[in-house]
């Protein structure tokens, strides 16, 4: 049994170039609809949002645990440089004071070692429930990694002179002293 087009080109009904569009145009229409998007009901819009939002909240979870996981590999290389350079022979008769926050915190420590904290050569770091003396280099280390971990450190200008600045010393300066002024 030949085609219903075969059978209008064998009765002159038809001609070729026509019959030719026609099963052009009938391929094209089916491979438009294969092509077209499938229309989603309801339910498979609800799961794909939920799919979505699924991803979302997984992939901020990944990131919450890659900041804490962040966190504790910072701890630890902090935790590592203050045990690995701590001062351990620190011990003497003079009274180091420092702040830590807003409170006075007292060390022992040899007259030395006094002078090298007071010079900037020396910085006091936390470290476990007390405090430690670290050289300089490595306190601006753990400066860059914890800024909370360096509790006092002595500012030295170039000329080895520690240098102190409160806004009480300043709040005058912006007054001209008199040149004519006698007491």
């Amino acid at each position: 049994m030949a085609s219903l087009q075969e059978q209008l080109l064998k009765a002159g009904l038809g001609d070729k170039s026509s019959a030719k569009q026609a099963r052009a145009a009938k391929r094209k229409k089916q491979k438009t609809k294969k092509t077209a998007a499938p229309v989603l009901d309801e339910n498979q819009q609800a799961i794909q949002a939920s799919l979505e939002q699924k991803k979302a909240r997984d992939r901020e979870l990944n990131k919450e645990k890659q900041q804490e996981l962040e966190k504790r590999a910072i701890a630890a290389q902090v935790k590592q440089l203050v045990e690995s350079n701590r001062l351990t022979d620190i011990a003497g008769d003079i009274t180091l004071n420092f702040t830590d926050g807003s409170t006075i915190k007292r060390m022992q420590v040899s007259e030395t070692i006094h002078r090298a904290v007071t010079k900037g050569r020396l910085a006091v770091a936390r470290y476990l429930d007390g405090y430690a003396l670290i050289a300089m280099p490595v306190a601006e280390k753990l400066m860059q990694r914890d800024d909370g971990v360096v509790v006092y450190f002595a500012q030295v200008d170039e000329n080895d002179e520690v240098t102190t600045t409160s806004e009480e010393d300043d709040w005058y300066a912006d007054y001209e002293i008199p040149d004519d002024l006698m007491w």
